[in-house]
C-alpha cells in the first residue's frame, strides 16, 4: 500500500480525498490563488525528517523510547510569534531532559506549532439560545 500511495502521490492529491470538517470556500478563485502561492514555498517538513520520525516512532511503539508531544490546541494569530514558538520549544526540551533522566529512555520530541489556526467543526452552524450562528472556527 505504501508503494502505491507513494507512486500516486502529488502535491494536489488532497483535493481528491473526502474532506470533512473543513470551512466552506465560497470564492474558488481566492482559494486557487492561495494554494498557488503556497505551492511556491519550500516544504515545512522534508522527506528525510518524516522518515526519521517514522523510525523514531517505531522505537516508541517498541517501548525503546518515550514520545513527548507538545504545542497548542489552537493558535491565535495574535499570539503567533518567534518568541512564543521559541518559548514553547524551550519547554518541550526542558521536559525532555526530565523525562530522559526519569525514564532512562531516549525521548522523541514532537512539536505541534502553527498546526491549527482554525478549529474543525462537524457542522457549519450551531444554535445557541434559539439563535443560529456560524460555528466558531478560531481566528
Amino acid at each position: 500500500d505504501d508503494m502505491i500511495m507513494a507512486a500516486n502521490w502529488a502535491p494536489n492529491s488532497w483535493t481528491k480525498a473526502e474532506a470533512r470538517q473543513l470551512p466552506d470556500y465560497p470564492d474558488a478563485d481566492a482559494l486557487t490563488r492561495a494554494t498557488d502561492t503556497l505551492e511556491t514555498f519550500p516544504p515545512l517538513v522534508f522527506a528525510g525528517e518524516a522518515r526519521n520520525l517514522t523510525a523514531e516512532l517505531a522505537k516508541v511503539a517498541e517501548g525503546k523510547a518515550f514520545l513527548l508531544q507538545g504545542g497548542d490546541c489552537a493558535e491565535s494569530f495574535a499570539e503567533h510569534s518567534a518568541n512564543n514558538i521559541r518559548d514553547t520549544f524551550r519547554v518541550i526540551l526542558q521536559m525532555a531532559v526530565v523525562l530522559t533522566y526519569a525514564s532512562k529512555l531516549p525521548v522523541v520530541k514532537l512539536g505541534r506549532m502553527a498546526g491549527q489556526f482554525a478549529k474543525p467543526r462537524s457542522t457549519p452552524n450551531e444554535t445557541i439560545d434559539g439563535v443560529e450562528l456560524p460555528s466558531y472556527r478560531g481566528d
